[in-house]
């Protein structure tokens, strides 16, 4: 395992210049008289985050999902395929400064991705089934298969209750340390992915259409933004604007009227984004590939 740290600031925009005026040497115009004052048009363009890439942490094999408790972060390394019940993937636990921890803090897993923390238990999505592990033990204390559940990825705590994706039935289920149930099955869910709570509103990021949508219940669905195919993971930034990462490589910008702008692209490297996470003023992305997790700062 290794730790590399850099500092690199993220170019998130260009502008153009008027052309230069040629050589024509005719008399102007007179102007236009009106009887009003003409202004120019606002600029309405979408104030765009200052992001500053602080440390990269390396190490992992195949890190997918983030959860945060105090200053440590657990990140789960599907390590074999993202879909195979292989008994080799882990949990480790890292430091807010990049530092790991404890490499294999929980092993024997098949291919965990989402993770979320609620009364002192981690709720880790493993495929077809989730986990309910002890954090004060490192123990796991039960497991649950999910009834045809086709690929369980992201989980979040929102309003008390702890949410799980099946991104192969376009599902979410609400679960717990007794079981679960089917809460929110919609078609505009295809290859539902990421959750993130945001006060009334449960967000949700998808595969298929690469959308963000809200619900503030299981009967209601709100498209916010689309066009971010294979969305994965939510932030939520203070100007109430969001970030969203698509996992084979992007970061996108999604203003609060839903228009989405490109900050990142390493698709072509490539370097995976996955399930970004806001962590005070810290961004935080495991890259399934190549191995490592990113720590990006939030300017002011």
């Amino acid at each position: 395992m290794r730790r590399i740290a850099l500092v690199s600031f993220l170019a998130l925009a260009a502008c153009s210049q008027p052309d230069a005026p040629g050589d024509d040497l005719t008399a102007p115009e007179p102007p236009i008289e009106t009887s009003e004052t003409e202004t120019a048009a606002p600029d309405t363009a979408p104030a765009l985050p200052d992001l500053t890439q602080v440390w990269i942490a390396s190490g992992f094999q195949a890190p997918e999902g983030v959860a945060v408790d105090g200053d440590v972060l657990y990140i789960s390394n599907v390590a074999g395929e993202g879909g195979a019940k292989d008994g080799e993937g882990w949990i480790s636990r890292l430091s807010l400064d990049g530092d790991i921890l404890e490499e294999k803090w929980v092993e024997g897993l098949n291919a965990p991705k989402g993770l979320g923390i609620r009364d002192g238990k981690l709720f880790v999505s493993d495929y077809d089934a989730y986990h309910v592990i002890d954090i004060a033990s490192g123990e796991i204390e039960n497991t649950y298969p999910v009834d045809g559940a086709g690929f369980l990825n992201d989980i979040a705590v929102w309003q008390g209750g702890v949410y799980l994706s099946d991104s192969g039935s376009a599902r979410i289920f609400q679960i717990d340390v007794n079981g679960y149930k089917e809460w929110l099955a919609d078609e505009r869910l295809g290859g539902v992915n990421g959750l993130w709570p945001d006060g009334d509103r449960l967000l949700i990021a998808t595969m298929s259409s690469g959308s963000l949508l809200e619900t503030r219940g299981a009967r209601d669905l709100t498209e916010i933004a689309t066009g971010m195919d294979n969305a994965d993971g939510i932030a939520v930034l203070d100007d109430g604007s969001y970030l969203v990462s698509s996992w084979p490589g992007q970061i996108w910008h999604v203003s609060t009227d839903g228009e989405t702008t490109e900050l990142h692209n390493t698709v072509d490297i490539p370097v995976y984004q996955n399930d970004l996470t806001r962590v005070g003023d810290l961004i935080i992305v495991p890259n399934w590939q190549p191995g490592s997790v990113t720590a990006w700062r939030l300017g002011d």
